[in-house]
């Protein structure tokens, strides 16, 4: 009996170690978990049910309504009384659905808009009230069922009978294409043709409730109960079914279940989320809050078309993503971030942040079944095995792990960050630390830490040693040339580029046994002879159509994993020719999560492969990748323009739109199926007639164009997935028409303008160049006129003229004349004045004294002179003739100093003629004392300052 036991282990383990590949739900890990709360899709809590449409639309049946989701974007469409309890999606697009006192069915308009269509009306308005939930919806062959308690409503060619149950009805379930009812009396019953059959030996499910059935081999049927756990029903026996799957329902209660992947069987409970069995009842997964799951009351599970799983919550939605090669070892481990992974012993060593880590290999790993290694406590970066003994590398030192536990520290004194052999002594290993490198010696007693390398004290983990020389990349690359005595480096050189086209060297690594030196994907070697770099062909060959790399290393099978970008990876799988598969897509999912510079990647074999990321630790098996080469799909998911939307997305074929010029701003959302990882799909577009190229890839799922000119469109739509998949275009015409001033019929509108407006243009030409004949012909006689009249007037001002310049020339003459006679006037008084001077001089003469004849020609001259000075009237003349020629300045003079009398006005006038004081004496009569006097006297009434000229004054008035 012992024997048959340990034989059944060893079959259960084998069983373990082939269900990776033979289906697609793996024992090692979890897998990724995403949770949608009610506020991501704006709906309640609980979700009863999920169905997916042809274009991988997911819906759920909510309590608020029909929940769509499209990978982008949710939406919620509503029935009467709200609550969906049950939906089922049809092959014809239809999404049947079932709430409280209602059911019916969304199709599908031409907007793509989903419209509901109540059944329920159909229904004798007596029993309508008693309708109630209706807790199932089921298709079968082209007749609908919707299960409630008390009857069952089939609708078939658009008419509704009723299935009255025997006593009550509980719940309802489609197997192998056969409807089975739960009755409270009965047991289970099987529809056939309008008959219910009661299935042998149900009778004693009565006191519990079934959730689900789920088929199974051999025409057998797994039975699921709420609280009683799970039965096996073949050939009219009922059996419980004795299995770990069974005592965790009976435990935790179920509420129904179903098949995943046809090798594994989904579990939904009450009170601890769910757990995925094989069908021999052994438990593969457990999935609760605990590791991730947003809620534990699963009431609903669903495998979509990608094999992935979807939950309805008491409290939200979960997607779990099965059909992945990728799980997760993370928190609900006991793992922080991994630096390092190693297989030793079978045991699987981790080295963490906090610590080392173990878990037996043969052991099913469950949620805290990772042992922590005592004396490991703090940083970790490597552990490492190497001809038989477990290194780890601490922040603290370098100790062995042995049998499990960690032993002494080989060297305490300073961090180490790893370890490799140095060929050609194998009795030797170079370590790197925080101080640079240290020799370790195996000893008869183990391991021991023999010295530190003088000469050169800093170092890094990447490093490689040819046995002479130890490589060492930083910023520079430094070959360090060992001594004999492994104590010191005897020589350092520093190489700064590999080759001449390249500039500055990205890493340095051990691939095939050889030191490798890498820069933009340019492996190169090193000749010790010439001292230079020399490139690698083949290798460099592998590398030209992968992205430029950081670092990269070859990993115990053969496998070289590089590493390129911020967090990226990808991994050379060797062939069994020697031959490199390049497969990057799959570790797109990863990017941003891996450690970086500790990128830690551990092969075990082909289908075990663990990779550090800084949440824990990822097993990755290469074998499982049916669901990465799908090839996505790309929807266009709505068209919006001038307030209307068009759901495209739900429509399976869309006629070319035709949208007014008015309403030339258009608006499209975009969305793919694909669930895994929503936050990696990434969109590119093109509008055909207005874009030039596709567009750069973006997260955003909306485009806007406005004010786009009246044509032909199509609007092109690709996504790429995760995984590097890209995705054939999606493509939606459609037209701007023209305003109504560039529409066809206006162009012809414009030309009758056009043509009558020539008409009428020649027309008014014609009239208008005869009407300007006559006005021309007006208009030269008026002008005619006008000219012979400003002629003539121009005469009429001529002749003024000249009789002008004639009166002022007269004017001129006579002025000239009394300037001429005031000259002879004042020459004339000159004379007299000397004459007078004769006469006084002559009296002076005694004529007693002469003697007669010259007393008679005195006496005659005497009278003579007299009578000259008697008849002369030259000063009556000469003040005439002064008023006369400066008549304007007198005029100005009393107009300006009104008060001035003539006497001063005539001192003025000869002031002005710039006669002297004696001169003004003799003509004024006066004493030149008198003229000084009247001088004053006028320079007063004119209110001259003392300083300023009167004749000056007086020139100026």
């Amino acid at each position: 009996m012992i024997k048959l036991e340990r034989y059944l282990v060893i079959i259960v383990l084998l069983l373990g170690e082939l269900l990776p590949l033979s289906g697609q739900v793996k024992s090692i890990g979890l897998p990724k978990i995403i949770n949608y709360k009610k506020a991501d899709y704006n709906g309640g809590a609980q979700n009863w049910e999920v169905g997916q449409d042809k274009n991988g639309n997911l819906y759920f049946a909510n309590t608020s309504g029909l929940i769509q989701f499209n990978g982008t974007s949710w939406s919620k469409n509503v029935i009467p009384n709200t609550t969906v309890r049950s939906l089922k999606v049809a092959n014809d697009g239809r999404i049947y659905v079932g709430g409280y006192n209602e059911f019916g069915f969304f199709n599908v308009s031409s907007s793509g808009k989903l419209v509901y269509n109540s059944l329920s009306k159909l229904v004798n308005p007596n029993s309508k009230k008693i309708i109630d939930f209706v807790w199932k919806v089921h298709i079968v062959d082209d007749a609908v069922f919707f299960q409630t308690f008390y009857r069952t409503y089939i609708y078939k060619d658009n008419r509704l009978t009723i299935l009255e149950a025997p006593n009550r009805f509980q719940f309802s379930f489609l197997v192998n294409n056969k409807l089975y009812f739960q009755d409270i009396v009965l047991g289970l019953v099987e529809y056939n043709n309008g008959r219910l059959i009661p299935l042998a030996n149900t009778k004693t499910l009565n006191n519990t409730e079934v959730w689900g059935i789920v088929p199974m081999a051999n025409d057998t049927m797994l039975i699921v109960t709420l609280d009683k756990g799970l039965f096996l029903y073949n050939n009219g026996m009922l059996s419980p079914w004795q299995c770990d799957a069974n005592n965790f329902i009976r435990k935790n209660n179920s509420l129904g279940g179903r098949l995943l992947n046809s090798k594994f069987i989904v579990l939904n409970s009450v009170l601890d989320g769910i757990i995925i069995c094989d069908t021999n009842g052994r438990i593969v997964q457990h999935i609760n809050n605990r590791k991730g799951l947003q809620n534990n009351t699963a009431l609903s599970s669903y495998t979509d078309v990608s094999g992935n799983l979807w939950l309805g919550l008491d409290n939200g939605i979960g997607y779990i993503n099965e059909n992945s090669p990728f799980t997760f070892l993370g928190s609900s481990f006991e793992l922080s971030s991994v630096y390092s992974s190693a297989e030793y012993q079978n045991n699987l060593y981790v080295a963490t942040n906090q610590g080392v880590f173990s878990h037996a290999w043969n052991t099913p790993f469950k949620e805290e079944s990772f042992k922590f290694i005592q004396g490991s406590t703090g940083q970790a970066w490597a552990i490492q095995e190497i001809d038989g003994t477990l290194f780890c590398s601490h922040n603290r030192g370098l100790f062995t792990i042995v049998n499990g536990k960690a032993g002494n520290f080989l060297d305490d004194r300073k961090g180490y960050l790893g370890l490799k052999k140095i060929p050609g002594k194998p009795n030797y290993l170079i370590a790197s630390n925080y101080h640079g490198f240290a020799i370790i010696e195996k000893t008869p007693a183990g391991w021991k830490f023999r010295n530190q390398i003088e000469g050169f004290n800093v170092s890094d983990s990447k490093f490689a040693t040819d046995g002479n020389n130890v490589w060492l990349l930083k910023n520079s690359v430094y070959k360090l040339k060992l001594s004999d005595d492994l104590k010191r480096f005897t020589l350092t050189t520093t190489y700064e580029n590999l080759d001449k086209s390249l500039k500055g060297i990205n890493s340095i690594q051990q691939i095939n046994n050889k030191i490798y030196f890498q820069s933009a994907n340019h492996f190169f070697t090193h000749n010790q002879a010439t001292d230079k770099f020399i490139e690698d062909k083949t290798l460099s060959a592998i590398f030209s159509k992968i992205p430029k790399i950081k670092y990269c290393f070859e990993d115990n099978k053969g496998n070289i994993c590089y590493f390129f970008g911020d967090s990226s990876m990808g991994m050379l799988m060797r062939q069994q020719d020697g031959s490199y598969q390049n497969v990057l897509s799959p570790f797109a999912s990863l990017a941003g999560n891996l450690v970086y510079f500790f990128e830690s990647v551990n092969t075990i074999d082909s289908s075990n492969i663990f990779i550090g990321i800084t949440e824990g630790l990822v097993h990755y098996n290469p074998q499982l990748h049916s669901g990465i080469t799908t090839q996505p799909k790309a929807f266009i998911r709505s068209f919006t323009f001038a307030g209307d939307t068009l759901i495209t997305g739900n429509l399976p074929t869309l006629k070319n739109v035709s949208i007014p010029y008015k309403d030339n701003n258009v608006k499209f959302t975009f969305s793919s199926p694909m669930y895994d990882n929503p936050e990696n799909i990434k969109f590119s577009y093109k509008l055909e007639g207005f874009d030039d190229k596709w567009s750069n890839w973006t997260n955003v799922p909306v485009k806007e164009y406005t004010n786009l000119h009246e044509g032909n469109y199509r609007m092109l739509l690709k996504v790429i997935n995760s995984y590097g998949k890209e995705s054939k275009p999606a493509v939606v015409t459609f037209t701007v028409a023209p305003p109504f001033y560039r529409h066809p019929l206006a162009y012809i509108f414009y030309i009758l303008v056009v043509a009558f407006a020539i008409y009428y243009v020649r027309r008014r030409v014609k009239i208008k160049i005869r009407q300007n004949r006559y006005y021309e012909t007006l208009e030269q006689r008026r002008l005619y006129l006008e000219k012979e009249t400003r002629i003539r007037q121009e005469q009429y001002e001529l002749e003024k003229e000249i009789e002008r310049l004639r009166n002022e020339q007269l004017k001129v003459k006579i002025l000239t004349k009394d300037k001429e006679l005031v000259n002879n006037s004042l020459q004339v008084v000159k004379k007299n004045k000397m004459l007078n001077g004769i006469i006084h001089r002559l009296k002076d003469i005694d004529s007693e004294t002469l003697d007669e004849t010259a007393k008679a020609r005195f006496t005659k001259l005497y009278k003579t002179i007299d009578k000259e000075l008697n008849t002369d009237k030259s000063w009556n003349n000469l003040e005439k003739h002064i008023s006369n020629v400066h008549f304007d300045f007198l005029k100005r003079l009393k107009d300006k100093y009104p008060t001035i009398t003539p006497r001063e006005m005539d001192l003025s006038t000869y002031l002005l003629m710039n006669m002297s004081t004696k001169e003004i004496a003799e003509i004024m009569n006066i004493s030149d004392g008198g003229v000084e006097l009247a001088r004053y006297r006028l320079r007063k009434k004119l209110n001259l300052p003392r300083k300023e000229n009167l004749t000056g004054f007086l020139m100026g008035i």
